[in-house]
């Protein structure tokens, strides 16, 4: 890319995580003006994962957005996984093992 067309361009990244305790990032120099849609497909995590954008729950930087969203440079677009396990459940659960593993006093 020539000097000129770098001061356009925005760099942006893709973070996905396909299972706990592993993060795909990939990072993007893309045109100014380019949505979040856009971005998805640039990236070829939709297409190695076999994710469906039309279902897909997404963030910048943590905060929820939609496919129209157009980017900033240092975006963070992140494609967030359905939960496996309901939070309350799961704490419910570490707590009784918690206290399983401890002997009465």
């Amino acid at each position: 890319m020539a000097p000129a067309e770098t001061a356009r361009a925005l760099r942006v990244e893709v973070s996905y995580s396909p299972r706990a305790g592993e993060v795909q990032t990939v990072p993007l120099q893309l045109a100014v003006g380019t949505s979040v849609a856009d971005a998805l497909q640039a990236s070829g995590l939709l297409q190695r994962h076999g994710l469906d954008i039309a279902v897909l729950r997404l963030g910048v930087w943590g905060r929820p957005c939609d496919l129209q969203a157009v980017l900033r440079d240092r975006d963070r677009i992140e494609i967030y996984r359905p939960l496996t396990v309901d939070p309350k459940e799961a704490r419910r659960l570490r707590y009784q093992r918690h206290r399983q593993a401890w002997p009465a006093a």
